[in-house]
């Protein structure tokens, strides 16, 4: 009687684990020592596509893609000569392959029973394919949101830099209409006083002709006439200067560049120069080179070099030297204009080349202060630099210097 109580409590108990493996949601699947299909559950089978008949008997190794087909075997021997647990007892993410050659993910945990004497390895398959696939869509949002936010990121980054360039176009037109305005405040000064002086000069000395010429006085009117012309020419040396900077502004200005000898134009200069001295002024000139030949426009450079002299002999005394030099090499063109004048003071000598720029030490010496911005923009349409070394009361020295090809 307790012999067929304990047979019938086994039988319920073995139809009761064969009720909850067939009905199991992960695939168990058994094999022998030998790697052979013993069993597969109702979930294997339909996790892998096929029917129990196809499979029992064959290796386990059908279910596998390359590269663990080959090596499933050398694992099972590995192990079973080692006793090293790779996956026995432990589990792992592999691949598995079903009937119809398709791949899938699936977790592996493998167990090692010994039942009736044999050793039976039992395999438990949680198919991984929908966790793996929302992995992937969670992926390919994720990689989209970022594209997104890179995109979005960029036009951001569009919209400061075009932020920060109208903040600057703001900031330098500001900056401009403040030159702008100084320009104008200089202008207006400079313009009020050199103008005046010698128009104020040219209607004395008129009012003084008419009374010398009731009462011949011919030393008189010379002296007279002597001082219209000079401020005549002070007028039009004014009037020469706008001209100039208003056809530079426009664009009118070009260098129209052919070769001559810088030679002949600077002693032809210097004698005319020299009309225009002060008493026992004296212009010396040198030149060092075996050529005189340059290619550069004679107009534009001659126009610099009267500026640049007339600028030594205006802010230097009576009795003084005036050098004026040009040296020439294969690879450069260097004009130097050296006086022993008043000098520019070192804090003005950044704003040397700016236009109606004069120097807080010119006193009453007439004067626009265009010269040097025009000439600094004369020698630059020729490809040259200016270069200014200058000291307060011991002389300035103007160097230009142009590349030769």
């Amino acid at each position: 009687m307790a012999s067929r109580k304990h047979a019938n409590s086994i039988m319920n108990q073995t139809n009761l684990l064969n009720a909850i493996i067939d009905t199991a949601i992960d695939g168990i699947i058994t094999i022998d020592y030998r790697g052979l299909i013993e069993s597969m559950n109702p979930a294997a089978l339909k996790i892998f596509g096929y029917d129990e008949p196809e499979l029992v008997g064959k290796n386990i190794s059908v279910l596998m893609p390359e590269p663990d087909k080959g090596a499933h075997d050398g694992y099972l021997e590995r192990y079973q000569r080692t006793r090293e647990k790779r996956i026995i007892g432990i589990g792992r993410e592999v691949l598995g392959l079903r009937k119809d050659k398709s791949t899938f993910p699936f977790r592996l945990a493998v167990s090692e029973v010994i039942y009736d004497n044999r050793i039976i390895y039992t395999g438990f398959i949680h198919d991984l394919s929908k966790e793996k696939e929302a992995e992937q869509r969670l992926k390919d949002y994720t990689e989209e949101l970022e594209e997104r936010i890179k995109e979005r990121t960029k036009i951001l980054q569009k919209l400061v830099d075009e932020l920060e360039k109208a903040k600057e176009d703001v900031s330098l037109s500001l900056e401009k209409e403040k030159e702008l305005n100084q320009l104008k405040t200089r202008f207006v000064s400079m313009a009020s006083h050199e103008f005046r002086t010698p128009l104020s000069s040219v209607q004395l000395s008129a009012s003084l002709i008419d009374k010398y010429a009731q009462k011949p006085d011919t030393p008189g009117i010379l002296k007279h006439t002597a001082k219209i012309k000079n401020s005549v020419g002070q007028l039009t040396g004014i009037l020469n200067d706008f001209l100039s900077l208003e056809k530079l502004e426009a664009g009118k200005t070009n260098a129209e560049l052919q070769e001559f000898d810088i030679v002949k134009l600077s002693e032809d200069l210097i004698e005319e120069m020299q009309m225009i001295c002060k008493q026992n002024q004296n212009i010396v000139y040198q030149h060092t080179g075996t050529s005189g030949k340059v290619k550069l426009d004679p107009a534009l450079l001659k126009n610099s070099a009267i500026n640049l002299i007339s600028n030594a002999i205006k802010y230097s005394g009576e009795n003084t030297l005036i050098e004026f030099n040009t040296e020439l090499n294969k690879e450069k063109l260097t004009i130097t204009v050296k006086d022993n004048g008043i000098g520019i003071p070192l804090e003005d000598q950044k704003n040397l080349f700016e236009p109606f720029f004069r120097a807080h030490n010119t006193g009453s010496i007439p004067g626009t202060g265009l010269g040097l911005n025009i000439v600094k923009r004369y020698v630059e349409l020729m490809g040259g630099k200016v270069l200014c070394y200058s000291q307060q009361n011991k002389g300035t020295t103007i160097t230009l210097i142009f590349e030769q090809s």
